[in-house]
């Protein structure tokens, strides 16, 4: 028979069972991971273009064929964002709030673009935009031309950077409380407030996002831009290519340069792209 004292004594509670490994183990088998998968090759770009001088480096990247690249590849990735939150944004909504037939086969249609080889997409839209193509062949002698040429860039980076925006945006749309909607409609509100105060600030960061991934993809996309872009000098020849050139050329410091040039602009569009992000949650009230 257990003593009064020891029926008194409270139970020990057991530590809950975790499914994966203590901290330790997992936060070093993470930053092992980390390092082989992401900083070595980083590290190894940027030591490699240490071995150039201030002089040669400078030469590198900012000879003006590599200054008219950085124009054409960060335009063209921004406008083809910028196109992509209005659209993606309008896609996810239909997806979220309204039911029609087929609507199953158009979300399957959004993750085309992820499982469709890049190279795949250029010959694809080449083919459809250009002069001898199904939709050129009637645009040109209007006057339009949207392949071999900075538009054809664009449109190509609007075509794989859209379910970046629509995949991120459509789940928060999901999760959207409607009451606060018909709150709103209830309370005298019309349309455009109701969309503008109520349902834009829950899915402002969502946006952000999709159009920071959109952003980053169109800047670093190489496959599907070559077959449309013409990759005429000064005209239409994206950064990538810039670097593959430099590559064939043997000039491996030199396309390293460029590489890194375009890593730190990236990196500090990402961060005050994360920045507004945090500044909306706060306004927002939702958790940083």
């Amino acid at each position: 028979m257990l003593s009064s004292s020891a029926a008194a004594a409270p139970a020990k509670r057991r530590a809950p069972a975790r499914v994966l490994p203590g901290f330790n183990i997992t936060l070093g088998y993470t930053l092992m991971y980390l390092s082989l998968i992401v900083l070595i090759p980083l590290s190894a770009l940027v030591f490699k273009t240490f071995t150039l001088t201030w002089d040669q480096f400078w030469t590198a990247v900012t000879g003006p064929r590599v200054m008219a690249s950085y124009r054409l590849t960060f335009g063209a990735a921004l406008i083809a964002a910028l196109v992509n939150v209005v659209f993606g944004l309008l896609v996810a909504w239909v997806l979220v709030r309204y039911q029609f037939f087929g609507k199953k086969v158009v979300d399957a249609l959004v993750d085309l673009p992820f499982a469709l080889p890049t190279a795949v997409a250029g010959i694809s839209l080449t083919a459809l935009l250009a002069g001898n193509g199904w939709v050129g062949q009637y645009l040109e002698p209007l006057g339009i031309q949207l392949a071999f040429n900075p538009n054809g860039i664009v449109i190509a980076l609007i075509f794989i950077g859209l379910p970046f925006v629509v995949r991120t945006v459509q789940p928060v749309l999901e999760d959207a409380e409607k009451e606060l909607e018909e709150a709103a409609t209830c309370l005298g509100a019309s349309r455009w407030q109701t969309f503008s105060k109520v349902i834009f600030p829950s899915i402002a960061p969502a946006l952000l996002t999709g159009f920071a991934m959109a952003f980053a993809r169109g800047m670093g996309e190489y496959g599907s831009v070559i077959f449309i872009a013409g990759n005429m000098p000064m005209i239409s020849e994206i950064t990538p290519l810039i670097i593959i050139g430099k590559l064939e050329q043997y000039d491996y410091a030199g396309a390293t340069a460029v590489a890194t040039v375009m890593l730190v602009i990236s990196f500090i569009l990402l961060l005050i792209i994360n920045g507004l992000q945090a500044w909306q949650r706060r306004h927002s009230g939702a958790p940083v």
